[in-house]
């Protein structure tokens, strides 16, 4: 599913009928900006019954540059993470 299908989706919903699709993406797009936004400060967004969005520091590593066979070092660096929560994960 793209962002276009879910948007389609959530129109369908008997519960938002009333919005219209421009109002739909602009929620949907407001919502994860303010993820992304909070999540690059450090802070978790948890969101009881799907998950938490976190940010995680990778530490530098070596690494081989699988076309020559050469050691390279890889620099630290932070990265999202997303962790389901325990209704999502019993669903499968």
């Amino acid at each position: 599913m793209n962002k276009k299908e879910l948007l389609e989706s959530i129109l369908k919903r008997k519960e938002l009928s009333h919005l219209t699709k421009k109002d739909a993406e602009s929620f949907l797009n407001g919502t994860v900006d303010i993820i992304r936004k909070t999540v690059k400060k450090g802070e978790d967004v948890s969101l009881i019954g799907f998950g938490t969005f976190s940010k995680v520091k990778r530490a530098a590593r070596m690494g081989v540059n699988p076309s020559t066979g050469e050691k390279i070092k890889i620099k630290a660096k932070n990265l999202p993470k997303f962790k389901p929560g325990k209704a999502w994960k019993e669903m499968f």
